[in-house]
């Protein structure tokens, strides 16, 4: 409809009772297609008087909690990601905290000395914290936890990407986030669970 008609971003293009009558879907189906589009960036959803489908603006984009990485596509599923992901965190660091080998705790500081070589590059930096977070879990013998926190980590990663790479708050905030980084893998080296909760929660403490 949005090609046929020519619409451009911020145009009308139906009301839901319009796609209910067009479609003779029940209201439940028009609602999770219109909320599947809306996740996918197609289309922007306004409720009320006037309310309907409009044609979304051109690469909408949603910031990630805690990071300088955004979304493009598929915003609400992502978010859902990382709260199970942040939600899974603690376990998987303090398993980490009990569990880490000799061969882990060097594969953990090279992670950590590759994540502090990323400093000039914001993407690079993001992307680097996201191995260090994968090597960490992998250390967990929690199979399922595991399992579950490594598909979470991945399908953020795959659905996102760094903006903003001229925004002058960005040094300050990656010294902050490799400072954090740091405490977390010193305590998790250091097999000292108390701490490594402490660190996942100024981990997930707003900056």
């Amino acid at each position: 409809m949005i090609v046929e008609r020519g619409l451009g971003p911020g145009d009308l293009i139906g009301t839901m009772d319009e796609f209910r009558d067009l479609s003779g879907y029940g209201r439940a189906t028009i609602s999770e297609a219109a909320r599947l589009l809306n996740d996918r960036g197609s289309v922007e959803i306004r409720p009320g008087r006037g309310g309907g489908l409009f044609v979304a603006q051109p690469n909408p984009i949603v910031r990630l909690r805690h990071t300088l990485l955004t979304v493009r596509r598929m915003p609400t599923t992502v978010a859902d990601a990382i709260a199970v992901r942040e939600a899974l965190e603690p376990l998987i660091a303090t398993d980490a905290a009990r569990h880490r080998s000799r061969q882990d705790i060097s594969d953990l500081r090279k992670r950590l000395a590759s994540l502090k070589r990323a400093m000039s590059s914001t993407d690079r930096f993001m992307r680097a914290n996201w191995a260090l977070h994968e090597r960490i879990a992998e250390i967990s013998p929690n199979h399922l936890a595991k399992a579950v926190y490594l598909s979470m980590t991945r399908f953020i990663t795959d659905l996102s990407e760094h903006a903003d790479p001229d925004d002058s708050r960005n040094g300050d905030y990656l010294r902050l986030r490799l400072d954090v980084h740091v405490e977390l893998v010193e305590a998790i080296i250091a097999g000292d669970v108390a701490r490594t909760t402490a660190a996942v929660e100024r981990h997930h403490a707003p900056s």
